[in-house]
């Protein structure tokens, strides 16, 4: 590791801070093996330019072979803020946005966690060497600040293996020794092949007597476990508490989970779903867990099942469940999540009589599923669609965090392309009427679900209720029509009387009635749906501080009113909080 003052342009416009190493916190996957102490607890950030918004970015440059792809390794860890949440910041390479409002204490669990980015830029985006970039997100959320701790830059080798040109050392020399060098590719490809096939034949003799009862190839034919991304034997990849680093998590024998749920017990299962049951599971010492055991018969469960893993060993975040690892011994097919010990979001509104949620409750929980899906959409390279967003697939943990949940419907967005063409799947109630017509399935439809969502959670009803007069039926259509009329509060939750202050509800419903607009292209993205639900949170603290306040100095009659933090645009952000413009965002390809 080396200081970056050869690479820093504009000096003035940085600052150095740092924190004694022992006062960044680690975690279990982010181990000093990744970057030592002293990475994570030096960090630039932004001079102060003494104005209320500065609009500069902090710079380093580096010269690169652009003839060559570069994996970019960018470090963060937080030890400025004085409070979670506080810091929001854009990363930009070559002038292209890389990092989109990136909110440190969302990735991490607190304050001085490591976290790091791995980013790809292709040789075509690079004309004058690598320039990145780090500036504020300015859009009055937080503080105007942006960090970098440290960069590693790693070149990436060519179609023919070579980091020295498309020829390696000897550039053009493609006589007799290149053709040397095939013929003993081939020799060597074609022993390897005959070895291979030897030992198949020798483990086909030597397979087990009940070999028709297993997982044939995964179980025991092939010397490797073919579920497991990261290689290991079967034989220690089912010992307990083995925790491995690949996307996938922990692998479990079946027998390990049969004890968890104590056999799959009925008295365990905590939901049900189109993919199996989910049972309470608890392992190793007490740790609880949610167990979704899929159905092997079913050809929907199979693909959802694949689709699951697919998504969830790409994809952390703190507003998205957990994957903790995965069982397919015997053609199970097993997801061990997180537990969310106060279940749906749902429950919690009607149906359950549980104890009502408040106001700024319900606006915490959907800020925290608009995150998730913000992420869903702008957080990896190809962006995912969720699909089948709605209240039972957001959960909520101990605090009453929300976390989005359940992929199994999820689609990858094709690079180069805002739509996927694909048979209408979802929950009535939730469905896109657009993607219904068109079979195009966008990140637009997700917005349209989660309008739905948010007037459920204002006003505690199911999406489709058969049994209410028809007009009554679609809680979208009907909620909409007292919208227009400026008589929304007709239709809340009659728990939320009293208690609501007007200006926020408006501002929460302008969101919902965005998000359920006709046609995608005029719906607001997530980042947007994210800004107005966060004022409305702001409104309603300000809202309730004053109520608190008067009741406390009732004869104060001059009470002085507690400040809002209004964004300075008189509008919402209109590109997923992106401020600059330019081509195709740099992919990100994997974020811890």
């Amino acid at each position: 590791w080396i200081p970056d003052d050869n690479y820093l342009e504009e000096k003035n416009f940085a600052k150095a801070t740092s924190i004694a190493p022992d006062g960044v916190h680690y975690s279990k996957t982010i181990t000093p093996l990744i970057a030592p102490p002293m990475v994570y607890a030096t960090v630039i950030e932004m001079a102060d330019a003494n104005i209320k918004l500065p609009n500069f970015n902090v710079s380093w440059k580096l010269d690169v072979d652009k003839s060559f792809d570069y994996l970019l390794r960018m470090h963060f860890c937080d030890i400025i803020s004085k409070a979670t949440d506080s810091l929001f910041f854009n990363v930009y390479i070559n002038e292209k946005m890389a990092i989109s409002a990136l909110d440190l204490s969302a990735v991490t669990v607190g304050l001085a966690h490591p976290y790091y980015r791995d980013i790809v830029v292709n040789a075509p985006l690079i004309n004058d060497g690598l320039l990145i970039q780090i500036g504020p997100l300015n859009q009055g959320t937080g503080a105007a600040n942006a960090i970098l701790n440290g960069l590693e830059v790693m070149k990436m080798s060519n179609s023919v293996g070579s980091l020295d040109g498309e020829f390696g050392a000897e550039e053009g020399g493609l006589g007799m020794s290149h053709q040397g060098t095939v013929a003993t590719i081939g020799f060597v490809m074609m022993f390897g092949a005959f070895v291979g096939l030897g030992a198949m034949v020798y483990k086909w003799k030597k397979r087990p007597k009940d070999w028709q009862k297993r997982n044939s190839f995964s179980s025991w034919l092939l010397p490797l476990h073919a579920g497991d991304n990261s290689f290991l034997s079967k034989n220690s990849a089912s010992q307990k508490s083995n925790f491995n680093t690949s996307g996938l998590g922990r692998y479990f024998s079946l027998a390990e989970l049969q004890e968890a749920t104590k056999n799959f017990d009925s008295s365990e299962i905590i939901g049900v779903g189109g993919f199996g049951n989910v049972y309470l599971g608890t392992i190793d010492d007490g740790i609880k867990v949610a167990v979704k055991r899929g159905n092997p018969q079913s050809e929907q469960g199979i693909t959802e099942f694949q689709t699951e893993i697919q998504m969830l060993s790409k994809l952390r975040h703190r507003h998205l469940v957990s994957l903790i690892g995965y069982c397919d011994e015997n053609s199970e097919m097993i997801l061990v999540y997180e537990y969310m010990s106060n279940g749906p979001f749902r429950d919690h509104l009607y149906g359950k009589n549980l104890p009502p949620l408040s106001w700024k409750q319900r606006l915490e929980i959907c800020i925290g599923a608009a995150r998730g899906l913000h992420y869903l959409h702008t957080g990896t390279a190809q962006g995912i669609i969720h699909r089948d967003v709605k209240t039972t697939n957001i959960l909520l943990d101990d605090a009453f965090v929300a976390k989005v949940a359940d992929f199994g419907l999820s689609k990858d967005t094709p690079m180069g392309q805002n739509h996927v063409s694909t048979a209408v799947k979802g929950s009535f109630g939730y469905l896109d009427p657009e993607y219904f017509k068109r079979q195009q399935l966008t990140e637009k439809s997700d917005v349209y679900s989660f309008g739905v969502v948010l007037l459920e959670s204002l006003c505690a009803r199911p999406a489709i209720n058969p049994q209410l007069p028809r007009e009554q039926v679609n809680l979208a259509e009907w909620a909409m029509q007292w919208k227009r009329k400026d008589l929304l509060e007709k239709v809340i939750d009659p728990q939320l009387a009293g208690s609501i202050n007007p200006e926020s509800m408006k501002k929460f419903a302008e969101a919902a009635e965005k998000c359920l607009l006709e046609y995608g292209v005029d719906r607001p993205s997530m980042g947007d749906v994210l800004w107005n639900l966060e004022y409305a949170l702001q409104l309603q603290e300000a809202f309730t501080a004053r109520k608190s306040e008067d009741e406390t100095n009732p004869l104060n009659t001059a009470t002085t009113q507690t400040p809002i933090m209004v964004p300075s645009t008189t509008s919402p952000p209109t590109d997923n909080y992106r401020s600059v413009e330019g081509p195709a965002d740099v992919p990100a390809i994997n974020d811890h």
